[in-house]
């Protein structure tokens, strides 16, 4: 199954996504990510949940041939409404979520790490987003939460990645470990907070964001504006149609 849940050990819940060949997500599928991650966090016996992935990559955001094989735009508002749906259970989710990163982390893979709780990842794990590239925009919302201001930016406008390392330096990612590790890292955090009073958790979970600067799922909805906009404009299925012809951003 693309996406799963499962029960670790006691109190500690696993959602594990497995899209090959690099986990890029169809319209669907991110609502279907979202209702997992919620209904895991409504179970009053989960006291804390791991998103992670399987096979290259964690996340290589939306499936961008599933949008330019599909006529009018259903699919780009799906993919932009599902997005946002699973990005917001992320944050909403009644218990902590902690991501572990394997490899890949780009587009909408930023979306979920950046409304997460608690950031593991592997060594060699990157983190981008290349929407300018794509002709869109989204999810600047989320990289601002793991750079700072004006390293955001750079980020955006070049479409480069930052690895892990570089985001354990700035505080964002708790741990950087061998990919082989990567479960047992996660593992040994969840269960530093499962342990706790599940009761206490869920109300500093709804305590934290209550006291968050900035409204993450408002933000998102302003950036995805402007992607419609390009949309309509055309430019951005001058980018999409250039990406699935030669998998190379249009210069």
């Amino acid at each position: 199954m693309p996406i799963t849940t499962s029960t670790i050990e006691p109190g500690v819940v696993a959602v594990t996504v497995d899209f090959p060949p690099v986990n890029a997500l169809p319209s669907a599928a991110w609502f279907d990510l979202g209702d997992a991650i919620i209904a895991a966090g409504a179970d009053p016996t989960t006291h804390v949940v791991i998103l992670r992935a399987e096979g290259r990559g964690f996340n290589a955001g939306v499936d961008i041939k599933e949008m330019q094989a599909t006529e009018g735009f259903d699919a780009l508002i799906g993919a932009n409404r599902g997005c946002a749906h699973a990005f917001g259970a992320v944050y909403d989710c009644a218990v902590p979520v902690i991501v572990a990163v394997n490899g890949f982390c780009v587009g909408g893979g930023v979306g979920l790490v950046g409304n997460a709780d608690v950031v593991i990842a592997s060594d060699d794990a990157v983190f981008g987003l290349p929407e300018v590239d794509r002709g869109a925009l989204g999810a600047a919302t989320h990289l601002a939460r793991l750079v700072p201001q004006h390293l955001m930016r750079t980020l955006y406008f070049t479409a480069q990645n930052v690895t892990a390392q570089q985001l354990e330096h700035f505080g964002s990612v708790y741990r950087v470990v061998p990919r082989e590790g990567l479960l047992d890292a996660a593992l040994e955090v969840a269960r530093l907070i499962a342990a706790k009073d599940t009761r206490v958790i869920r109300a500093a979970k709804e305590a934290i964001n209550g006291i968050d600067p900035v409204d993450v799922k408002t933000s998102y909805r302003l950036e995805q504006g402007y992607t419609f906009e390009l949309n309509l404009a055309g430019v951005a299925d001058e980018h999409r149609d250039a990406f699935v012809t030669t998998g190379k951003a249009r210069a």
